[in-house]
């Protein structure tokens, strides 16, 4: 396999990458952590032999095993590596594609990480007034993972609960196709609308996603941490008034 990209590793400059380059642990999707093959061993138990049953299992794990939560949003870069990201119940988009990344690599499938810029109309009247009145949602993360000769994209973030409560349908990964956020809810109301995509890299890329929010929202993660709530019932109650 010699799919050959030029990607960024972290913030540095752009190196060539073979697909077997996506095997390896980075800094922040370190891979080759024991609480990320821990994670990843959970999740395959009673998952096929098959590249895609194993990615499609890895998936759902993530999804649903940790609760989409903004307000968890702590910046110090510590709290993005996969390793620490496994042994939480919690977290928002960027983590939890970080996870997945990684247990995709702790389980012999290539993957890589990639953001976009996104307009998430699922976002609390709290959330939007700690981001500046902006909902507009910097380095929304994704995950790439190489399945049967092909990179196949999927989103881990909402889980199953939260969508539910708020009317969303859950974001189904079958391991062959794209599986990207809808753009309306069931109600037919806007819910995710991709504005700008960053690519795909290696590893995260912190210090330009710190410097980015910082320019986009301010001092967020100041704000966040007074802010505490539970964030999927007041989205369904804001969609309710």
């Amino acid at each position: 396999m010699t799919d050959k990209q030029h990607f960024f590793v972290g913030d540095k400059v752009p190196q060539p990458m073979t697909i077997n380059d996506y095997l390896r642990p980075g800094v922040f999707i370190d891979s080759d952590h024991p609480s990320v093959k821990a994670f990843a061993h959970s999740a395959l138990k009673g998952a096929g032999i098959a590249p895609v049953e194993r990615a499609v299992a890895l998936y759902y794990a993530v999804r649903d095993g940790l609760r989409y939560d903004p307000y968890s949003m702590d910046m110090e870069g510590a709290n993005f590596t996969a390793s620490h990201i496994a042994t939480q119940t919690s977290a928002f988009c960027i983590p939890k594609a970080i996870l997945l990344t990684a247990c995709a690599r702790a389980s012999g499938i290539p993957s890589r990480i990639g953001y976009a810029d996104v307009r998430n109309h699922l976002c609390s009247p709290k959330l939007k007034a700690a981001m500046a009145g902006n909902d507009l949602f910097m380095y929304h993360g994704y995950v790439e993972m190489y399945l049967e000769g092909q990179w196949v994209k999927s989103t881990p973030a909402f889980n199953r609960e939260l969508c539910e409560k708020v009317g969303i349908e859950a974001l189904g990964f079958n391991g062959r196709d794209d599986s990207m956020m809808h753009p309306f809810d069931k109600a037919g109301r806007q819910h995710m609308e991709y504005v700008q995509d960053h690519g795909h890299f290696f590893d995260h890329p912190h210090e330009r996603i710190q410097s980015t929010f910082k320019e986009a929202y301010g001092d967020l993660e100041r704000v966040l941490s007074d802010v505490k709530g539970d964030f999927a019932n007041e989205v369904s109650v804001s969609q309710d008034l």
